[in-house]
């Protein structure tokens, strides 16, 4: 009796510890949006509200510890087993979001949360069964269920904290599941027949085994690098491009991908700066601005900030084309950037200043992180906006208004909205927004899934663009003709967010589930 309370200490770690796992096991395959984080916290109340019921059941019926450890262990035994049998489960969930086919995602969405669910069930029961066996005496059983309920909840506390602090970054999700699955295993096995150990051992075994690739690649693919980051899990794939796609010739590329690897973050070939997506636009797009007398071409950008750099993507070609350009790329994952140097061809130097920061944060240019908060830019990028990551701060009148103030007076912020192919729902908040800050707000429609709003307070147009044509590198000339041609005004009539009221996580899920569902 004396070890119960450690026993559901350790299973009120691993319940949270879990679920943390879970969410970042989930996000290679379907992201980390709030959808994704509510079906897997909606799961996790489940399964233990059921448990509790069950457990109140079994206890009263079974009143006997070595039946609760027995449990226990076949818990920790199902946690164990989460990571090494999810993979069909994923794939099949795969293969269905891709054909946009919501029944089969749907159905394979909860087939692998099922697999978490199994064992969550059994964590539950855990708590009033151990409740059972303490009390003796009717007279303190209040204070005896109070001291495991605090016990139990300190556990779900350290185990929160340990798998994504600890865990989760420096070991990886898949022995992160191992990892609770042993702790648990080895505190049931108190008191149970010696032959129980060979559970904990078997664990142990798993856990020294090397992690296989997280998400392997799709055919004709090749994962080059892969890492789980504190945000997010990132990997280089190697691809093979089909001739003609973006207008380039066909040649192996590297790409960026983020979690379920829906959107692509950075590209990177041999050949050429250039990517044949809306990345080459941020090369163009500064020179709709007007820097002198309007229809005079205009100079190329000093300064720019790039706010989300993830590889470097726009930086390693504005640094290519201008030779004076200074970038500083601000990315918030720190190792997102080494990838980009490591596999994405970043450049170094001076010229390009990779900064690990949060763009708003950055922008503010405390002084007490040491930032001179006089630097203005002639472009300020902003490449944060990748479905469903859409952070809520970035895309408010505060937050424009404050990259208003760090620009030049020549000064245009560009902003990459990604969106599905026919909703334009984020593009009208954003452009509303903008307006608060910039009387200018223009947008190219570069492709069916990206969209760029370029705000300015100075004389923009694409007769401005056409005016500086010439005056381009060669490369760059039929890019800036084909934006010229989609320069028009940003669409009116949506909402002002503001750091008060922001809904984007509404707009953005309910846009991708009604694109799911073929509204």
């Amino acid at each position: 009796m004396r070890s119960l309370p450690l026993l559901v200490f350790v299973v009120g770690a691993g319940a949270l510890g879990a679920e943390m796992a879970a969410a970042r096991l989930l996000a290679p395959y379907f992201g980390d949006s709030t959808l994704i984080w509510a079906n897997t916290i909606g799961v996790v109340l489940v399964s233990l509200s059921a448990g509790y019921w069950l457990g109140g059941r079994f206890a009263d019926r079974h009143p006997e510890e070595p039946r609760l450890r027995v449990l226990v262990l076949v818990a920790a035994s199902l946690i164990a087993a989460i990571p090494l049998v999810s993979g069909p489960f994923l794939h099949l969930a795969v293969r269905a979001f891709d054909q946009i086919d919501a029944g089969a995602f749907v159905g394979s969405m909860l087939g692998m949360l099922g697999l978490i669910a199994v064992p969550l069930v059994l964590i539950g029961a855990v708590s009033p069964w151990a409740l059972r066996l303490a009390v003796r005496d009717v007279a303190h059983a209040g204070r005896i269920a109070g001291r495991l309920s605090a016990i139990g909840t300190a556990g779900s506390l350290v185990g929160t904290w340990v798998s994504s602090l600890l865990l989760i970054p420096f070991v990886g999700t898949q022995r992160t599941f191992l990892v609770l699955a042993l702790v648990i295993a080895l505190v049931a096995t108190f008191g149970l027949p010696r032959r129980a150990l060979l559970v904990p051992v078997v664990i142990a075994a798993l856990i020294a085994l090397p992690p296989g690739v997280t998400k392997p690649a799709e055919d004709g693919d090749r994962v080059l690098a892969e890492a789980e980051t504190t945000y997010q899990y990132a990997r280089i794939v190697e691809h093979r491009t089909v001739d003609g796609d973006g207008g380039l010739p066909a040649a192996t590329e590297r790409r960026l991908e983020l979690n379920e690897g829906q959107a692509i973050h950075s590209v990177w070939r041999a050949d050429t700066v250039l990517t044949g997506n809306y990345w080459d636009a941020y090369q163009v797009l500064p020179f709709a601005v007007a820097d002198g007398p309007v229809g005079q071409p205009t100079s190329p950008p000093r300064r720019v900030a790039m706010l989300g750099n993830a590889g470097g993507t726009v930086g390693r070609a504005l640094l290519h084309f201008f030779p004076r350009v200074v970038v500083d790329g601000v990315e918030i994952d720190g190792k997102v950037s080494e990838l980009g140097r490591t596999w994405l061809g970043m450049p170094k130097g001076p010229r390009m200043n990779v900064i690990t920061d949060d763009a708003r944060p950055f922008l503010r240019g405390a002084a007490d992180r040491g930032r001179d908060a006089a630097k203005r830019y002639d472009v300020i990028g902003i490449d944060a906006y990748r479905q469903p990551y859409i952070p809520f701060y970035l895309t408010t009148r505060e937050f424009f208004a404050l990259a208003g103030a760090r620009l030049t007076p020549r000064g245009a912020v560009i902003v990459n909205v990604g969106h599905p192919e026919s909703s334009d729902s984020l593009e009208r908040a954003l452009a509303a927004t903008l307006r608060t800050t910039f009387p200018t707000v223009l947008r190219y429609r570069m492709t069916d899934t990206n969209t760029l709003l370029l705000a300015t307070r100075a004389p923009a147009s694409a007769d401005q663009l056409r005016a500086t044509i010439p005056t381009l590198p060669r490369e760059l000339r039929p890019i800036a003709a084909r934006a010229a041609n989609g320069l028009v005004d940003a669409s009116h009539g949506g909402p002002v967010y503001t750091d008060d009221k922001a809904p984007v996580e509404w707009l953005v899920d309910g846009s991708i589930v009604q694109y799911a569902v073929g509204d």
